[in-house]
């Protein structure tokens, strides 16, 4: 869970939520590549909710399985349900809404890998 695909995941969010901001500031409705790209995000957050649910099949679980599972919902959730929502507010607004979606998935990552860490005995 701590690996490089997690570091990858937080860049790649990060980066995108930052040009999100900046489309948004700049006034500009979500293009089409900024849609394509989110969907690009979904996919990798995809990936790595797989990567970890693979691991607790293997054995791997933390000490508050529960919680975990609660956060991998999320971080699986969360990246497609921004999309959802910026198809349907076509002004500045709709990029807000990646920008602030793409912010929020760092932050899930991190508590998924804090969680992963304290793994139970």
């Amino acid at each position: 869970m701590n690996g490089p695909l997690s570091i990858a995941t937080i860049v790649v969010a990060l980066v995108l939520g930052v040009w999100y901001l900046i489309r948004s500031a700049l006034n500009r409705a979500p293009s089409n590549t900024d849609l394509w790209a989110m969907l690009g995000m979904s996919a990798l957050m995809a990936v790595l909710v797989v990567v970890a649910v693979i691991a607790l099949i293997s054995g791997d679980r933390p000490s508050d399985t529960t919680t975990f599972i609660g956060y991998l919902i999320t971080t699986i959730a969360f990246a497609p349900v921004g999309f959802y929502l910026a198809r349907l507010e076509p002004t500045r607004w709709g990029t807000l809404i990646l920008g602030i979606a793409c912010l929020v998935l760092p932050v899930l990552v991190l508590r998924l890998q804090q969680i992963a860490e304290a793994t139970g005995g």
